[in-house]
């Protein structure tokens, strides 16, 4: 994507972009990151979506599957920690809660 496409598709955004870098390093960085969130944010939204299933099993009454649905949310906290998309004190925090979230309702 090339700086000229950001500002084009600024008008749909819900977030303001920041003004256009005029250094050419800048330039590059910018696209890099942008290249890096697009990549880094499947990985945090899978994440979230497992939890939310999880979190609406347990509000639902369906132990069980949430129990088998423990280790695949798990899963996708740490694949998360591994790729540095979140740190690995928050997975751990995160892996407590559900694990707490299924474990405390008998």
């Amino acid at each position: 994507m090339n700086p000229g496409e950001l500002f084009a598709i600024a008008a749909f955004l819900p977030y303001s972009l920041p003004s256009m870098p005029i250094i050419k390093s800048a330039i590059k960085r910018m696209q890099q990151n942008e290249e890096r969130r697009r990549r880094r944010l499947p990985v945090k939204t899978s994440m979230k979506t497992m939890i939310r299933k999880l979190n609406d099993l347990v509000a639902g009454g369906k132990r069980d599957e949430a129990v088998a649905l423990l280790p695949q949310v798990h899963k996708a906290i740490d694949m998360a920690a591994k790729r540095h998309i979140i740190h690995s004190k928050t997975a751990a925090r995160k892996k407590s809660f559900v694990a707490k979230l299924v474990g405390g309702k008998k």
